[in-house]
């Protein structure tokens, strides 16, 4: 199930107001609700949103170089 960027947006910015409420319940369009047991939760799910909205990077960058010999 692939989710669109408008989507994970938007679901980014509920669960960040509802955060700086001090709210742990979530309810989302299609009724589902998720309660979160603290702020570090909360956080941890903002930060997977964030990265999932920025694309996946590379950790790492390998060069492969030869003198030609």
């Amino acid at each position: 199930m692939a989710v669109s960027l408008a989507d994970l947006v938007a679901w980014r910015d509920a669960l960040f107001e509802a955060r700086l409420q001090g709210v742990r319940r979530v309810r989302d369009q299609n009724g589902e609700e998720v309660e979160y047991r603290s702020d570090r939760e909360m956080a941890a799910a903002l930060a997977a949103a964030d990265a999932a909205i920025a694309g996946k990077r590379p950790s790492t960058i390998l060069f492969k170089t030869s003198k030609g010999l």
